[in-house]
This record gives C-alpha cells, structure tokens and sequence, in this order.
C-alpha cells in the first residue's frame, strides 16, 4: 500500500470553556469517511472516555460534542497533514502541524492530552511542549485494555474537575 496525502478535514471542536485540548494524530481514512473524530466502530475513545467521566456512550455526532463541550474538552488532531498507508501512525511521512492558536486564542487550556506516541512525538516536535501521553484508543492496540485505557482517561476527568 502506497502512502496517500492527507490534508485534515475535520474542524476542531472547542469553545471558550474548554480547558483541556486532547490530540490524535490524524483522523484515519474511516473518521474522515464519517466525519467525526474516533468514527471507527473499534476504536476504544469514546467508551473510554465517557466510562472516565461515568457517563453514558454517546452515539450521536451532537451527542459526543455536547460531551466534549459539557466537559470542557477540546479535541482536534496534531497535523495538519502528512503522507500516510491507510490509519498506519508508524507510516506517516513530510507531517505539518496544526495551527494551535486557533483554539488557545479562545480558551484557556490547562493541560494537554495526546491519543499514543506518534500524536506526543509530533506535538513536542511542532510546539517544543510536553504532553501527557495516554495509550492509544485504536483496535488495534489490543495490548492495552480497556479497563486500563479508563484508568488513564481518568487523568483528563481530574483536571476538568479541578477546575
């Protein structure tokens, strides 16, 4: 499989209230398809992260940015884009970052959060900032499960609720 170009289709989603940013690193071919961040039935995010905050699954598209607006998270992704096989992190090639401002210019975030190695690798090297780097939500990250992806998703409930 060749490495196809891929510019970032999806808007951030935030607003003045949100006070923590969570990053992939590009929407896979699947949530570009359904145009909705984490959009493959087997990725983990959304269970693990509405299980974190002990609320529901939400199955709308409005339903998981009532979620994220309801918490105060923002969610968007580290590149702008890049060459990519597929969903493959480890394939990615000639990334662009993200233009963060467009968010931090509206809200004050206080920590941010990145969905596996390769969206905390880009980030440090785009911004020079740290992020905390919880375990990837994909499928195919079986090695982690899901009780312990919750337990890591937890961290972003702690920081909202300390607000």
């Amino acid at each position: 499989m060749e490495r196809e170009r891929v510019t970032h289709t999806l808007p951030p989603i935030f607003d003045a209230n949100s006070r923590v940013l969570i990053l992939g690193s590009m929407p896979s071919p699947v949530s570009r398809a359904v145009g909705m961040y984490y959009g493959n039935k087997s990725n983990r995010f959304w269970k693990a992260i509405s299980m974190a905050f002990g609320e529901d699954l939400p199955a709308t598209h409005e339903e998981k940015i009532a979620f994220l607006k309801r918490n105060r998270i923002a969610l968007w992704d580290v590149l702008e884009s890049c060459a990519i096989q597929g969903a493959s992190d480890g394939s990615i090639r000639e990334a662009k970052g993200n233009d963060f401002s467009v968010i931090t210019s509206v809200a004050q975030i206080r920590a941010v959060f990145t969905t596996g190695k390769t969206a905390a690798a880009y980030y440090k090297k785009f911004t020079g900032k740290e992020s905390v780097c919880l375990p990837s939500p994909s499928g195919a990250n079986c090695a982690v499960s899901l009780k312990t992806l919750i337990e890591s998703y937890q961290k972003i409930a702690a920081v909202v609720k300390d607000e």
